[in-house]
């Protein structure tokens, strides 16, 4: 949603008026009129349309020097004038008040000893009370200018920070995309310093897999499912670079397919297993690719039995390594990332996070 859905601010004698401001008035002149009213000798409606009147003048007043004038001179500040203008109404008031509600009658309020005594007292209620509801009124408002402006630092905080994410996930996966290129690079230089005539297939193989592969590395975020097609590609290139020394198994849960999965994170487990699991060893061995949806939480696994690690995920180098950051900057600490040994030999790399569908 755009600012342009937000309400416009309320303008002119609407802003003065609305009813979070009526409120202020409305609820001290009623407290005020059921305390005066046992002794009131009028009428209570007389009583109460009058303090009406008297709280609705100086909620005019405060408001039209709210922003009026523009500019001040630099010794009087605003607040200081809006409480003044209160209290300056609070005797106009008064007198309009009772000029109003006596109009027609014989004598006027003026030369009447018991209205002009009521008048004072209004009078002096209103330039006791009115310049503190007006204080009051001020702190409100200042409080809610501080709570305004936190929320819209709190929400320019999580921009900064969402877009320094979104940075900082870019920047790993620009080291991660030439470290995966050149080894499988490196892969195909040595068949073809070897002279195999294999080569040539698997080139082709590499240029229709990168053609796949090349566009998704620079995307934010991908579904499980094409994920398992790159990894499928690349399995079945390295198959085709030893295809004695290397067997693979996919088996990932058709729920779990179009869940959220970074780049790249199940191509760079299967490329580590390759790399140092099954290259080291001469008799090769069997890769095997496990995905499951356990709850709310996605499972990939991929098992291998090549010659195995002798350190724990510290010695994994700069994939492995680069991949726990990324997994952490994504999902936080509600990620897992685990290596385990695999009896005779060989390992097991183990994720878990949320399960999650691609954001839209």
């Amino acid at each position: 949603m755009t600012d342009d859905a937000t309400p416009p601010a309320p303008r002119g004698l609407e802003r003065v008026l609305q009813w979070r401001r009526m409120k202020i008035v409305l609820v001290p002149c009623a407290l005020f009129g059921l305390l005066l009213a046992p002794g009131w000798q009028g009428s209570r409606a007389v009583l109460f349309a009058r303090l009406l009147m008297i709280g609705l003048a100086g909620l005019l007043a405060f408001g039209l020097f709210e922003r009026w004038p523009v500019r001040l001179p630099r010794m009087l500040a605003r607040w200081a004038l809006q409480v003044i203008a209160v209290a300056i109404a609070m005797p106009f008031a008064a007198f309009f008040a009772y000029s109003v509600t006596t109009m027609g009658l014989d004598p006027p309020w003026y030369i009447d000893k018991d209205r002009v005594a009521g008048f004072a007292m209004m009078t002096v209620l209103g330039l006791l009370i009115a310049p503190w509801m007006a204080m009051s009124a001020l702190m409100r408002q200042r409080d809610e200018a501080v709570r305004s402006q936190a929320v819209s630092f709190e929400r320019e905080r999580s921009e900064l920070e969402r877009k320094a994410l979104d940075a900082r996930l870019r920047l790993l996966q620009s080291q991660v995309e030439p470290h995966f290129l050149f080894n499988t690079l490196a892969n195909v230089r040595e068949l073809v310093d070897s002279g195999s005539p294999q080569a040539s297939t698997v080139l082709d193989s590499l240029i229709a897999y990168l053609r796949a592969a090349v566009p998704r590395l620079h995307e934010p975020s991908t579904t499980l499912g094409q994920e398992l097609q790159l990894v499928r590609a690349y399995l079945e290139l390295m198959h085709l670079r030893m295809p004695d020394r290397l067997q693979f198994t996919l088996q990932v849960d058709d729920a779990a397919l179009p869940l959220e999965c970074p780049p790249i994170t199940l191509l760079t487990l299967v490329e580590n297993a390759v790399r140092h699991g099954i290259d080291p060893s001469e008799e090769g061995g069997r890769i095997d690719v496990i995905g499951q949806l356990v709850g709310t939480r996605c499972r990939l696994q991929v098992r291998d039995t090549g010659v195995g690690q002798q350190s724990g995920v510290g010695g994994l180098g700069t994939g492995l390594s680069t991949l726990r950051e990324r997994l952490q900057l994504v999902f936080g600490d509600d990620a897992r990332l685990r290596l385990d040994p695999v009896q005779p030999h060989g390992v097991c790399a183990d994720i878990e996070f949320p399960a999650r569908p691609v954001a839209a």
